[in-house]
């Protein structure tokens, strides 16, 4: 398998891709998109940075393409729903520079309070102008921070060691985590009206973008200071400008910008914006952890299917893997049976799980059923990345259930299909540790191991009907390996499974289906 690393990166990943059997590795950074578009097709894996976009016309040109895998913590390079789409998984590392982002905005911090960049500049020009950059302590200022995710809290632990009051919203973290992690929980209102400085530690998102604009500043108080280390867009510039110049705003200490780099920038002729060229997670550290974090992950995801930090599928570890590996391997061979049997377009797919499953995320096996109920039906090659959005756009509503009681099974799948005009039910167990078994399609109870050959036979529940079924298979010799039959629970019809060594054509279902006492014949092939 191919990878292709198009950004500079630490040499500790690429030795790490350069040591794994199996991994073919290609370094080739600078790449203009058409560059980039006319190669991509060859490679299973892309590892990137912050510099190379990867557009809807670099993904639609990547046929082999499996996974991206950007060493840092954004992603706003990537098209995620374009990759989601074409069955790509887009992972990050949110892990390898939390600290030194973290880090980096609390020295910006100082930085600006203290005036250190204007003072060696004013310096080295000869001047001494200690009166005029007269600093502040931060000692007792309240600190509010926009995020409480993995740099925010690092951001809040440095703050309060400097004896900071520190407040925090996070809509998307409750109180009392916050507040057991012993700091204060408020509005985004009330964050604007008492904070002495405000950093930033949140994604840029629809609802992020342009957060602090005109109206934010209106409510905050008077040489509030801000800090932004997270994400370029999220502060609306000209506003922040005008805040600024009117005094509102005491400084503005900047590591990222709407548009990198910012040439001509309004900020930066401003004394009172300091700025760095997006350095929060350039420290050797950083890059050596980011570097050998994706280099890891990518090579998990080819050559183990191990998913970790993806941002459009459910992570999945090797050892839930292993744990998952026989109900995965039953919900895509229910999910793969119910597209034989379903006559006209899928409105919904319903999935319970009943009984003991051990607490195990089950996310992973509702993906499974899914990919095996499409990869029939439509033209793309369905995997656990793009198997929810593409049941999207086929408009199939997709949901999912859990119940403690299954019966006599000590767990039990149940899958329903809804379609034009009926629904299906099958449902399919584990039988010690791994051997998958489905137990009931519709009303018939029978146990079939679903794998191999399978045609499906309903027929009359009379003598003589199996006969002439095997009579009519024997004759153009076909051997059936294994039979399984099915009663109805209230009428007067079976269902025959038989697993045959070779495929039943079309020519001698027609035959079978001929016969007098048989309703119709479906045929799998697992």
């Amino acid at each position: 398998m191919k990878v292709l690393v198009s950004d500079k990166m630490g040499e500790a990943g690429l030795d790490i891709f350069r040591n794994e059997e199996g991994i073919e590795l290609d370094v080739k950074t600078g790449l203009s998109p058409e560059e980039l578009k006319e190669i991509i097709g060859q490679y299973d894996g892309l590892a990137i940075r912050s510099a190379t976009k990867v557009t809807s016309d670099i993904i639609n040109a990547a046929t082999n393409l499996k996974v991206i895998g950007r060493a840092g913590i954004g992603l706003d390079n990537v098209d995620i729903p374009a990759a989601t789409q074409k069955g790509i998984a887009v992972m990050n590392t949110p892990g390898g520079n939390t600290r030194t982002t973290a880090e980096h905005a609390i020295a910006m911090m100082m930085s600006l309070t203290r005036n250190i960049p204007q003072g060696t500049a004013t310096l080295k020009q000869s001047l001494w102008e200690k009166k005029n950059l007269q600093g502040r302590e931060l000692f007792d200022k309240t600190l509010g921070l926009i995020g409480f995710g993995n740099i925010g809290s690092i951001v809040a632990s440095l703050a309060q060691g400097l004896k900071m009051k520190v407040i925090i919203f996070d809509p998307n973290v409750t109180c009392e985590h916050i507040e057991k992690s012993g700091y204060e929980c408020v509005t985004l209102e009330e964050l604007y009206q008492r904070s002495d400085y405000i950093t930033i530690h949140v994604p840029k998102l629809e609802s992020t973008t342009n957060l602090l604009n005109k109206a934010a500043f209106e409510m905050m108080k008077q040489g509030v200071m801000i800090i932004n280390c997270a994400r370029g867009g999220i502060i609306h510039e000209g506003d922040l400008y005008d805040a600024i110049v009117s005094g509102k705003v005491a400084g503005a200490a900047l590591d990222v910008f709407e548009t990198e780099p910012p040439k001509g920038n309004p900020l930066l002729t401003l004394d009172r914006v300091i700025a760095t060229p997006h350095l929060g997670a350039s420290t050797q550290e950083a890059q050596t952890n980011v570097a050998v974090a994706v280099a890891n992950q990518i090579i998990a995801y080819l050559k183990y299917n191990t998913i970790i930090n993806a941002v459009n599928v459910p992570s999945v570890t090797g050892e839930l893997l292993k744990k998952l590996q026989p109900y995965l391997y039953l919900a895509e061979r229910i999910g793969k049976m119910h597209t034989f049997m379903t006559q006209g377009p899928i409105k919904e797919i319903n999935i319970e799980y009943a009984g003991n499953f051990m607490d195990l995320d089950l996310k992973p096996v509702t993906l499974a059923a899914v990919r095996g109920i499409l990869t029939p039906l439509v033209k793309y090659e369905v995997n656990s990345v793009n198997a929810n959005a593409l049941a999207r756009n086929m408009g199939i509503k997709i949901s999912e259930s859990t119940s403690q009681e299954s019966a006599h099974y000590i767990n039990l799948i149940r899958m329903q299909v809804t379609y034009e005009d009926g629904t299906n039910l099958i449902s399919g167990t584990i039988f010690g540790k791994d051997d998958a078994r489905i137990i009931r399609i519709n009303k018939f109870r029978l146990e079939v191991v679903p794998e191999g050959y399978l045609s499906l036979i309903h027929n009359k529940d009379v003598p003589g009907a199996i006969g002439d079924i095997g009579t009519c298979l024997g004759k153009h010799n076909i051997n059936i390996g294994r039979m399984m039959v099915g009663r109805e629970d209230d009428g007067d019809r079976n269902i025959i499974f038989i697993r045959t060594d070779t495929p039943v054509s079309e020519e001698v279902s027609n035959e079978i289906e001929s016969l007098d006492k048989v309703h119709s014949i479906i045929n799998f092939e697992f």
